[in-house]
């Protein structure tokens, strides 16, 4: 139910998905059972009719609640306990499904999944993990948006947590680590950036120091490729909704400059977030998939993919077992 899209997206995203998944897996859409029945009859009986035939491996599971975009995280999941997010979250929590995958509120999210799937020892501050598309390879950023104030060693411990990410969901092995700040020197950036470059230092991390704002389209500093930044949630929240605004604002430069549009498709592939659709919340007990507000069926067909990675991986007991170490 959560979403600008829904309910159209997430139904439509989860046929999408299943007509890509091998027939042991199924889909548990939850939310209000008499919506989604409709939308599922709706889409099957129109545009999407040639997918009927895994409608038999959709669950329908009733969430009366519903949490909307502006609620409040926490009271949202206190006063909303019937919630499509709550109710899943529980499922997930209790071992009836392997993973959540949500486009609504974001803060809810965070909140529910912290509250019922409890976090990784150690773990204090579970960052937003976000793609950025490069001149290479997508880069992971962390955090995207959960934690505005850092310290050095949660800065650290995202660090950890993202090179798990790009190891087991991005296949990236050895994967390398940079700190996003205003210069590359040791010595530059504020308190936290500073002391944050002296600890990654001394882990058994493949740690690549500090990077700037420039080398992110590049894929990489002066020193060689990057596949992970660390940065704060202020940071990273600013970069990525500055990062969304790019395309546009080249994709229609270019078009008045009489490129056609099937050309800047072709340019610009890797650029639209629904390409991505979605990532873990990191350092809970669990997978919880984040995705964009605004995201279309193909958006949560593939965040629904990322799920899958992450559960095929067991990136969630690799997490606990890096931390533990």
């Amino acid at each position: 139910m959560g979403g600008d899209l829904a309910p159209q997206a997430p139904v439509a995203g989860a046929l999408l998905a299943l007509a890509e998944l091998p027939a042991e897996h199924r889909i548990q859409l939850v939310g209000r059972s008499a919506v989604v029945a409709a939308e599922l009859d709706r889409l099957l009986g129109g545009e999407y009719a040639h997918l009927a035939a895994h409608r038999a491996r959709i669950d329908i599971v009733d969430a009366p609640d519903v949490i909307e975009m502006t609620d409040k995280p926490t009271a949202a999941i206190r006063g909303k306990p019937n919630s499509s997010m709550a109710i899943g979250i529980k499922m997930h929590r209790d071992k009836l499904t392997d993973a959540f995958v949500s486009a609504g509120n974001t803060g809810a999210q965070m909140a529910a999944s912290q509250f019922l799937l409890g976090r990784h020892a150690g773990v204090e501050r579970p960052p937003v993990v976000t793609m950025l598309p490069t001149m290479k390879d997508p880069i992971v950023l962390l955090d995207a948006g959960a934690n505005v104030d850092c310290s050095a060693a949660e800065l650290v411990q995202f660090a950890r947590l993202g090179a798990v990410y790009a190891e087991d969901v991005l296949g990236r092995a050895n994967p390398a680590i940079g700190l996003l700040s205003i210069g590359e020197e040791p010595e530059k950036g504020n308190a936290v950036v500073k002391e944050a470059h002296q600890l990654l230092l001394k882990t058994d991390l493949n740690f690549a120091g500090n990077v700037e704002g420039r080398d992110i389209l590049t894929g990489g500093s002066s020193r060689g490729k990057v596949d992970v930044i660390v940065c704060d949630g202020f940071v990273g929240n600013v970069l990525l909704k500055f990062y969304e605004s790019v395309p546009a604002l080249i994709f229609g430069k270019l078009a008045q400059a009489g490129v056609s549009k099937e050309t800047l498709a072709g340019a610009f592939k890797g650029f639209d977030y629904s390409d991505y659709g979605g990532a873990p919340l990191l350092g809970v007990n669990g997978i919880s998939i984040i995705s964009h507000g605004r995201s279309s069926p193909r958006a949560i067909k593939n965040a629904i993919g990322v799920a899958l990675r992450a559960i095929e991986s067991q990136m969630d007991e690799h997490i606990g077992r890096r931390l533990a170490h």
